[in-house]
């Protein structure tokens, strides 16, 4: 079982910074595909960026490329969501997930509990 956990949700002005963590309880966390996915009030679930577990590829969704990155430290067993430029359309919750080497790609089997994002204008 893999228990996850973000931090560094908040409130900030548009066109400021915010990173996010997410914590992993996993001995074989350095094997775990790891992403970020956001929700927004009233809309489904999106995709934000991915890792694979050895960090040499990441993969973004659009909207967030040339803004944010995704990195991960497997001695610390923690990912990062580093946002710049922040946007309104960027408020949401933030989830981060995880998946073993086995799933499906696109799948996820562990999920955190969300930190909230808010950028005003």
């Amino acid at each position: 079982q893999v228990h996850l956990g973000e931090s560094g949700g908040g409130s900030v002005q548009a066109g400021g910074s915010l990173r996010l963590s997410c914590a992993a309880s996993a001995r074989t966390f350095s094997n775990l595909r790891m992403s970020w996915f956001r929700q927004a009030p009233g809309k489904e679930r999106m995709f934000v960026a991915r890792i694979a577990s050895t960090g040499g590829h990441t993969y973004y969704a659009d909207s967030v490329k040339g803004r944010f990155t995704i990195s991960r430290d497997n001695a610390k067993n923690t990912v990062y969501l580093q946002m710049n430029s922040l946007k309104p359309e960027d408020t949401a919750v933030y989830y981060c997930a995880a998946a073993r080497p086995s799933t499906r790609p696109g799948e996820y089997e562990y999920w955190g509990q969300g930190t909230q994002v808010t950028v005003s204008s």
